[in-house]
């Protein structure tokens, strides 16, 4: 049976109102600064959004612009990201960002066809920009959107990739910029990837559960 899928995200935005709110969007919200939100979002990567916000602050107390930024060295970015994963390889692409950006006149670009040619930025930090910086129509897909899209069944995918071109065609686009916060949020509270709470969860009796484990009960 097809979910509806508006109304699944519209039960999650109210489900989530009162969960933490994902260390970028938060960014976004405080600062509206597309090069913190840029940066920010390279460092979120693999790494949990509270080791992330506590790197961003360090970093942007010395670095809260790319002129900043060009006058660190790269081991002193190291030292001030550390410990997000990948570490080594993000303050690499961060003492290369505020030279990339020269080609766009300093400032961070607002096309996903730009933003992909900086370094350490694939589709996923691209997009996430877009929405959250520039306020544009774009499809965030990390692993909790491809998760649980695939449990819903409202896609049938592979990849973060093959996710977010299929959600491109069929996702309603007033959907397109909320997605990827609101499913964050529940995927890191509710629906996480390793036992998940389906008995807690607020679409228990609609969701289908495809390839779905859920914890065992005490």
């Amino acid at each position: 049976m097809a979910i509806n899928i508006s109304s699944f995200i519209e039960t999650l935005k109210k489900e989530v109102r009162h969960y933490t709110v994902p260390v970028v969007d938060l960014i976004a919200v405080q600062t509206k600064d597309p090069f913190k939100i840029l940066v920010a979002t390279i460092l979120s990567a693999r790494t949990k959004d509270e080791t992330t916000a506590k790197a961003a602050q360090r970093l942007f107390e010395a670095a809260p612009d790319k002129k900043h930024l060009a006058a660190l060295s790269r081991d002193e970015i190291q030292k001030r990201i550390y410990p997000v994963g990948f570490y080594k390889s993000k303050a690499v692409y961060l003492e290369k960002l505020p030279g990339s950006l020269e080609k766009f006149g300093g400032k961070i670009p607002e096309t996903i066809d730009e933003l992909i040619t900086l370094p350490g930025v694939g589709r996923k930090t691209a997009n996430l920009v877009m929405s959250a910086a520039f306020d544009k129509d774009a499809i965030c897909v990390d692993t909790h959107v491809h998760r649980m899209m695939n449990i819903w069944g409202y896609v049938k995918t592979k990849t973060p990739l093959e996710t977010e071109m299929a959600l491109r065609k069929k996702l309603p686009r007033r959907h397109w910029k909320e997605v990827n916060s609101v499913l964050v949020a529940f995927g890191q509270g509710t629906c996480r990837p390793v036992s998940p709470h389906c008995d807690q969860c607020v679409l228990q009796t609609q969701c289908p559960q495809k390839g779905v484990k859920p914890r065992k009960q005490k």
